[in-house]
């Protein structure tokens, strides 16, 4: 019965995590957890495009160009030309998105704590690789 009903409760459980980790970076730092996706991206890999950003992240283009548009009208992240290529535009993180982050972080990591202690250490462990793997095969060219 549970195979029959796997992609309901993921579905499920990712909204209710989705709903309760944004209304905690909300509260911590004025960000949704999709923002806070973006603004880790844009940390690691400074100066990236917003193609790069879309395809870190798994969203379409026209998606991140109005989280790039909110983002740096919240001071969180600025544009720049691109070094290299022409027509692109390169982000970078704002003092205030460096602050946003260190704010949020204890926030994500308390959360994550909290459900580590809601399904126990090593199903917390088992079920994160598992969604990495389910991660990895759909983004193969032969599942998509």
């Amino acid at each position: 019965m549970a195979d029959q009903r796997l992609y309901f409760l993921l579905q499920r459980a990712a909204h209710q995590l989705r709903v309760a980790a944004d209304r905690r970076c909300m509260g911590a730092a004025g960000i949704t957890t999709a923002q806070l996706g973006a603004l880790f991206v844009v940390q690691e890999q400074p100066g990236v495009t917003q193609q790069e950003l879309a395809h870190a992240l798994g969203q379409r283009e026209s998606a991140i160009t109005s989280m790039v548009t909110r983002l740096v009208d919240a001071g969180l992240i600025s544009k720049r030309t691109h070094p290299k290529q022409y027509r692109a535009i390169a982000l970078d993180l704002t003092t205030s998105g460096k602050q946003a982050l260190e704010r949020v972080r204890p926030v994500i990591q308390d959360f994550n704590e909290q459900m580590r202690a809601a399904i126990g250490a090593d199903a917390f462990d088992a079920t994160a690789q598992a969604l990495a793997r389910l991660d990895r095969w759909f983004a193969t060219p032969e599942t998509s």
